[in-house]
């Protein structure tokens, strides 16, 4: 089995050396972080699978509304072919029944989003996922013993990115006791679309309403940034080549346009160069994040377009140039050791 090993030794110049994995290889060491984008995660899957077939191991994961389901899967011992496996067939429509008062026009869905603050509740999506982790052993984050995760969600109510679990302080809940099916259900509670996740906040001694990351950041891929990284971080973000505006004729249209600009305009006004290097473009195909009847060769397709666009990224990536992005190039370099264990 091959590992890497972490050398330091001063240079001539009293600077410290290291070296690190560099672009390819066996049992080498990563980070990952996902983009929410609903259905169209099984692009990301794809692209996750390129990258283990690479020989890269997910040290770090952390991940956005559907983005943090797979973190959350890949960081309890799921494989991305597996997890493509088990989800391929998957009836997703039934996280957003029809129920009694939907079926009365208009005024049904708008008592329940008056009354419980969104049209659906999130909790089957929340069974669903710990029943999956579950299988794994996984049932709280203290749970994750080899791979660190961490869930993007935002707390309306004071306004806050939540990073889960470390930020659980003031929440008065002991971040290794946190259920990961709840974390992922807090990240993934799309707005007015699913019921937000309550939490008492022990500061203020009010209930904070906390729902889907996206809202303040969709793609946080400076999560496990450092000054200068000891692995690779790779970012996997949807790309879609339509250049259309979001067509609004109503309030529904016009919460979607509002909640897509949201989700992306303060990433990419934020995301550099040396973030865009880093970063796997995953094509979203037409396909959008609630679209949940989409037929399994479109999810397929979904899965495919993933894996070329990480084949066609891993042809020219290399860790050097990231770190001469990084300004990680002058005292520092970085190069390959693998030694082999039975």
């Amino acid at each position: 089995m091959g590992f890497f090993r972490l050398v330091r030794h001063r240079n001539g110049k009293g600077a410290v050396r290291h070296h690190a994995p560099d672009s390819g290889g066996i049992g080498m060491i990563a980070d990952a972080v996902l983009e929410g984008g609903g259905i169209k995660a099984f692009g990301l899957v794809g692209a996750l699978s390129v990258a283990e077939e690479k020989g890269y191991e997910w040290k770090r994961l952390a991940g956005t509304s559907a983005g943090s389901l797979v973190a959350a899967l890949l960081a309890a011992g799921y494989r991305s072919e597996e997890l493509y496996r088990l989800l391929e067939d998957d009836d997703f429509t039934r996280f957003m029944p029809t129920m009694w008062y939907h079926r009365i026009s208009y005024v049904g869905p708008l008592i329940r989003l008056w009354v419980k603050k969104g049209f659906y509740s999130g909790k089957p999506l929340e069974r669903w996922v710990g029943e999956l982790l579950a299988k794994k052993g996984v049932y709280t984050f203290g749970d994750l013993k080899d791979r660190e995760l961490s869930i993007i969600a935002s707390d309306i109510s004071r306004g806050t990115l939540l990073v889960l679990p470390r930020d659980l302080a003031e929440y008065g809940i002991p971040p290794d006791g946190l259920s990961v099916a709840r974390a992922v259900h807090m990240s993934c509670s799309i707005p007015y679309v699913f019921d937000p996740v309550r939490m008492f906040h022990t500061p203020t001694r009010r209930y904070s309403y906390v729902v889907d990351g996206g809202v303040l950041s969709n793609f946080p891929v400076w999560i496990f940034d450092q000054k200068i990284p000891r692995w690779p971080t790779f970012g996997f973000r949807f790309y879609s080549d339509e250049t259309q505006p979001n067509p609004i004729g109503g309030p529904v249209s016009l919460f979607r346009a509002m909640f897509l600009t949201m989700m992306d305009a303060h990433d990419n006004r934020h995301i550099k160069e040396q973030d865009r290097v880093r970063t796997i473009q995953v094509p979203t195909l037409g396909v959008g994040m609630t679209d949940f009847d989409l037929s399994k060769e479109r999810r397929r397709e979904l899965f495919e377009a993933g894996a070329d666009a990480a084949r066609e990224f891993f042809k020219n990536w290399t860790f050097k140039h990231y770190l001469a992005l990084r300004g990680c190039d002058g005292s520092v370099s970085w190069n390959l050791r693998t030694s082999q264990s039975g």
